[in-house]
């Protein structure tokens, strides 16, 4: 029965009477993917290579590709990792520009899902509610609403692939803000900007200093009269070209894949490097990030106060300045930067401790996502609910006593897409040793000598504020493998890719 009391009238031939196991032809696919944003198109193409014959379905709550990329519409958005590693392993990015608009990257992954047919298995304005797990019927039982009349309807999966990311689509982090009811002008949070805003002229102030913040300033001091970036503290920020300084070379020598396919692994590894070295040596990194800073700006900036963060590089991710823009609009007057705290709103504007105004026509709240988990889906196995956060992540991407299930979550230091693309592959690799051993379930399963391992958050060692309003949601993870979740390229290239499937960790049954 569905929540509202309803009985929903089941889409599977199954109709869930039957003893046993369901039959591949009980099902209604194999495979369920849930999201068409860059981690469902990937994860489909790897299905229909590795796993030909194999039915599956996306399940869209929206109605078109692209996920964050379609999502996101405020002016200036574009990647904040180059496109040599947030693009696909099997799609080489053929534009000039490394760092890319959000509009070029949603075109990219929609013209990736029509190159490999991958479209006509999308089911548009699907959300999926819930997901029960019978080990009777060794599927999942998936329950659907459509988009706009409430209908709801069954899906019967045998391996259920969450890509829905890790935010929620229908709103963004606000914090509540002493008086902002009296605030004459407008405020608008980035994750649903209007169409027709008109911020020609207008006096603007952006709360934050993430990615985001970094992004939509050079594109609004355009226009603008002015824009203040007001920020409670500093973030760490480093200008990089827009273009890659050996992509144009290497794509004339060697020609387009495998130009791209070369410097997707220099890329990869730069930038495990790069992190590496920072977290190695935090002193060091942090005086040549200032450093560039300084030259970037110029004699007389404030840089200590305005973009020497109190934490060490890495525990946030850095902001990525493509070609210099932010500082630019810095040098040029057009924006400026503010570090102080809130007091509250004004009928004009926003009043800060310190005793002054900020006035202001439109305030932009760039202050961060609400994450959540598996798309906020309600799971359950044989009637229990599932609490993910009294489980362990097996390898980053399943969880302990759940069957049949795995996530795509990329990565907080280096482009989403490598995890992704590593995380489709291991998936597949999955489903083709319980074909070949003749069974039809995987369940990950703590040893003994794992129960008393100590627990450690989902992600370690990282501490946006975004992140650590939410990590208490998210699964544990222990302290070795297979229950970790390293968030290292170079570890995940070995525990996905080479290492055995069968671990003594990862249960297989039944025929």
């Amino acid at each position: 029965m569905a929540s509202d009391g309803t009985t929903p009238a089941p889409s599977s031939r199954f109709d869930g009477a039957r003893p046993g196991p369901a039959t591949a032809d009980e099902l209604d696919v194999d495979v369920a993917i849930v999201g068409a944003g860059i981690s469902g198109i990937g994860a489909a193409y790897h299905l229909q290579r590795d796993c030909p014959g194999k039915r599956y379905a996306i399940l869209e709550a929206r109605e078109a590709i692209g996920g964050t990329w379609d999502l996101f519409r405020y002016p200036g958005i574009r990647s904040d990792s180059d496109m040599f590693t947030l693009g696909y392993g099997f799609k080489p990015w053929t534009h000039p520009q490394a760092i890319a608009d959000g509009a070029s990257i949603r075109d990219y992954v929609e013209e990736a899902a029509r190159e490999h047919d991958i479209e006509r298995h999308i089911r548009f304005g699907e959300r999926l509610r819930s997901a029960e797990w019978s080990s009777e019927q060794q599927c999942w039982t998936l329950e659907l609403e459509r988009a706009g009349s409430g209908e709801r309807s069954q899906l019967r999966a045998r391996f259920l692939s969450m890509c829905s990311g890790y935010y929620r689509y229908d709103r963004g982090h606000t914090p509540d803000f002493p008086g902002a009811e009296r605030f004459t002008g407008t405020v608008i949070h980035p994750q649903h900007w209007p169409e027709d805003l008109d911020y020609g002229d207008r006096r603007i102030v952006v709360i934050g200093s993430g990615a985001t913040a970094v992004t939509l300033i050079p594109e609004l001091a355009e226009r603008a009269q002015h824009v203040v970036m007001l920020q409670r503290s500093p973030t760490y920020m480093v200008s990089a070209p827009g273009t890659h300084p050996i992509a144009n070379v290497l794509r004339r020598l060697l020609g387009m894949r495998i130009a791209y396919h070369v410097i997707r692994w220099l890329s990869a590894r730069l930038q495990q490097f790069a992190y590496r070295s920072a977290r190695k040596d935090p002193a060091g990194a942090r005086k040549r990030l200032l450093q560039d800073v300084r030259k970037q700006l110029g004699p007389g900036f404030d840089v200590d106060r305005h973009f020497a963060p109190r934490y060490d590089p890495w525990e946030q991710r850095l902001c990525l300045v493509p070609d210099g823009d932010f500082f630019e609009a810095i040098r040029a007057g057009k924006a400026s930067v503010v570090t102080d705290q809130i007091e509250g709103f004004t009928e004009r504007g926003i009043r800060l401790r310190s005793g002054d105004e900020l006035a202001a026509d439109i305030v932009v709240t760039a202050t961060g996502l609400d994450l959540e988990v598996l798309g906020g889906v309600r799971f359950a196995v044989d009637g229990e609910p599932v609490d993910f956060a009294r489980t362990y992540t097996y390898k980053g991407m399943m969880f302990s006593g759940v069957p049949n299930l795995s996530i795509t979550f990329g990565y907080i230091n280096a482009s989403w897409t490598l995890r992704a693309d590593l995380t489709a592959e291991y998936v597949c690799r999955l489903i083709n040793h319980m074909d070949e051993t003749g069974t039809c379930t995987c369940v990950p399963r703590l040893r003994e000598q794992d129960r008393d391992m100590p627990e450690r958050p989902w992600i370690e060692g990282f501490t946006p504020g975004y992140m650590t309003r939410s990590m208490h949601l998210f699964p544990r993870q222990g302290d070795r493998e297979p229950w970790l979740n390293p968030q290292s390229y170079h570890r995940d290239r070995k525990m996905l890719r080479r290492d055995p499937i069968e671990d003594g960790v990862l249960i297989f049954g039944p025929p």
